[in-house]
């Protein structure tokens, strides 16, 4: 097999905005984000013949939210939302608060990160070398987990500093339109999709690409893949493993009219495709790219050869060393030597069946509509 990667870059010497222009270091955004390869994955993800398209976002500096975190920040600032030197506060499971961190350097603004302890220490340890202050919680929040804690903690900073902003990357819609520019790379670099296969935790990258896309082909189908555990498509909210997908809130930038069916993916497959992949294509990344790539290969070996599907890959490895490639780790939370997944069980509704494994479902629910029984007095 002969691996190839196929990059289309950006223009370096694109027209960029005014504001963009004046910033310290305007310069490291167009230098660095965007203009990602792709990489065609095939066996043993998919037969002979069939594959699909990874967009390997782990080449930006950050990985893939790079991108919403340099464009929620140029759009504040545009409005007047953020004042320069303004602090910027977010709650972040990692990857964001890494194109946080970028976006302070770009345009000068301290950062405050608020995060908990399933931080990987490689990470806080670069998120403060890029100069951002990690604020660290200690406590779950009784029904919305880690997630709504830090929500909470970071409404409570924003409250000791007025001039603070936070991007509230769970509604905010600059988080969506961010994407656009992937979406259209992919079209510059593929021609043509069919079929989107995306990660869903704040719904920013699958709203945002599949919008682009569609301008397109508007018969485009999109696949989300979540985690087992998470409540974002309509299923009991329990403890996660994995981290970068999934949710234990309802975040308004999910699209759930644009998804075509969703699958509920384990750590320990998605452990085994990142795994799979680090040794047959020398491309891979965490939880989110294992996920994703389970995903897309099984849609490969059942769809028609000439499908084309692509799958974003939101990061790349680094950051896992100590949980998805650490043996150790890995073994204490019995995520090695299980069978190899061939493909997921179905169920009709996410509703009443739980997801413990692998499992897809046609019928995609938006859990915010559903009216709630009123409990029996």
């Amino acid at each position: 097999m002969t691996v190839s990667y196929n990059p289309i870059t950006s223009d370096p010497f694109a027209a960029v905005s005014a504001t963009e222009a004046t910033s310290r270091h305007a310069s490291l955004s167009r230098q660095l984000v965007g203009g990602t390869p792709v990489l065609r994955i095939s066996e043993p993800f998919a037969g002979a013949g069939h594959g699909f398209w990874a967009k390997l976002e782990g080449f930006n500096p950050g990985g893939m939210k790079d991108r919403p975190a340099l464009h929620m920040v140029e759009r504040a600032r545009a409005r007047g939302d953020l004042a320069p030197g303004a602090q910027i506060v977010e709650s972040t499971s990692g990857t964001l608060g890494l194109g946080l961190a970028l976006a302070g350097i770009v345009f000068g603004h301290p950062v405050t990160l608020v995060t908990d302890p399933g931080l990987e220490p490689i990470l806080r340890q670069m998120l403060a070398a890029y100069g951002a202050h990690v604020d660290i919680v200690t406590e779950p929040h009784p029904t919305g987990g880690w997630q709504q804690a830090r929500r909470d903690r970071v409404r409570s900073l924003l409250q000791l500093d007025d001039t603070a902003w936070c991007p509230d990357q769970y509604s905010n819609p600059d988080n969506v339109t961010g994407y656009n520019p992937l979406g259209v790379e992919l079209i510059a670099q593929l021609r043509h999709v069919d079929v989107l296969v995306c990660s869903v935790g704040t719904g920013g990258h699958s709203a945002g690409v599949a919008h682009a896309l569609r301008q397109f082909n508007p018969d485009l189908e999109v696949v989300g893949v979540d985690t087992v555990g998470s409540t974002i498509f309509g299923q009991p909210a329990q403890s996660r493993v994995m981290r970068g997908l999934g949710s234990s809130i309802y975040p308004r930038n999910v699209d759930y009219d644009q998804f075509s069916e969703v699958h509920w993916v384990g750590p320990a497959e998605a452990v085994w495709a990142c795994r799979t992949l680090a040794a047959t294509h020398y491309a891979t990344g965490g939880w989110s790219v294992g996920a994703v790539a389970l995903v897309a290969g099984w849609l490969a070996r059942t769809r028609l050869a000439d499908t084309r599907i692509a799958a974003i890959f939101p990061d790349g490895p680094a950051r896992y060393y100590g949980t998805v490639y650490n043996d150790e780790y890995c073994r204490a939370h019995h995520l090695l030597d299980v069978p190899v997944p061939t493909g997921p069980r179905t169920i009709d509704d996410p509703l009443n069946e739980v997801a413990t494994s692998w499992t897809r479902c046609g019928s995609v629910v938006d859990p915010t509509r559903i009216r709630r029984a009123e409990p029996a007095s």
